[in-house]
């Protein structure tokens, strides 16, 4: 691995504690203006201090993003399918690696659709972007189990998944958590990142589930919905900030959630509307 490629891995995973706490907020190229995300700069803009790196589609990072930004960006170059379809896996890369040079983002990221009818096309894809990252020095990122493979989401189908990610080439995966979540972490020998999902019940779900896949072996985590759709989204990408970073347990994240409600902002007041 090239110094390029790892210094830009090296950015998202600060040596602190060698973890990374990933905002994702490339939602809307699939869902559109979905709920909290309606004016994304106002959305991302407060918690742009508090992650490691930030994931999303080049039209919000130019549109949504100043370009002072010193955060990490993880760059969505997949796509060309909607909420509107029935089969989310049929998707194609929509922006080439030279706009993401361009971007001077530090990944791509696309999603791999395992037992889609899709599948090979999207894994045909994948080790294509890996070639031209190797030869760019650009990480890239897999993202399994999304759209109705949500319904697949055990640690058997996962520990394919990433697996076949990883032998394909991809520099990071991302994926859920599930019971016994150690063994996927296992079987994958790339660094693994967990996402969220829709958003959970409560902030404490969202916090124990950090909680268990860190204490299993996760890498970090790359959530979205679970941050910009709480009530108080800064104090809670805080909270997960100190499971991820500081090994909190979920006890003390929540009381630093709680504590850090009446100091942070709440979300803006067009997304709460």
């Amino acid at each position: 691995m090239d110094w390029g490629m790892r210094n830009r891995i090296a950015r998202m995973f600060p040596a602190r504690s060698g973890h990374t706490v990933m905002l994702a907020v490339d939602h809307g190229y699939f869902m559109g203006p979905t709920r909290h995300l309606e004016n994304a700069g106002a959305t991302i803009g407060p918690l742009l201090p508090y992650c490691d790196a930030v994931a999303l589609t080049r039209g919000i990072l130019r549109t949504s993003v100043p370009p002072s930004c010193e955060v990490p960006v993880v760059l969505r170059v997949s796509g060309g399918v909607t909420v509107l379809h029935e089969d989310l896996s049929h998707e194609a890369v929509t922006t080439p690696m030279h706009e993401a040079l361009r971007l001077n983002a530090c990944a791509v990221a696309l999603s791999v659709f395992v037992g889609s009818p899709h599948e090979h096309e999207t894994l045909s894809a994948l080790g294509a972007l890996v070639s031209e990252g190797e030869s760019t020095g650009m990480p890239v990122m897999a993202i399994t189990a999304v759209g109705k493979e949500l319904e697949k989401r055990d640690a058997r189908y996962l520990a394919l998944a990433c697996r076949v990610s990883a032998e394909l080439g991809a520099h990071l995966v991302k994926t859920y958590y599930c019971d016994g979540f150690s063994k996927v972490v296992e079987a994958c020998p790339v660094p693994l990142v967990v996402a969220g999902g829709p958003k959970l019940d409560n902030e404490e779900a969202a916090l124990k589930l950090a909680h268990a896949a860190i204490a299993e072996g996760a890498s970090g985590i790359d959530m979205g919905r679970n941050i910009w759709q709480s009530p108080h989204p800064v104090a809670m990408l805080k909270a997960l900030r100190a499971i991820v970073h500081d090994r909190a347990t979920v006890r003390e994240a929540t009381e630093l959630f709680a504590g850090e409600k009446a100091n942070t902002p709440s979300a803006p007041a067009a997304a709460l509307a």
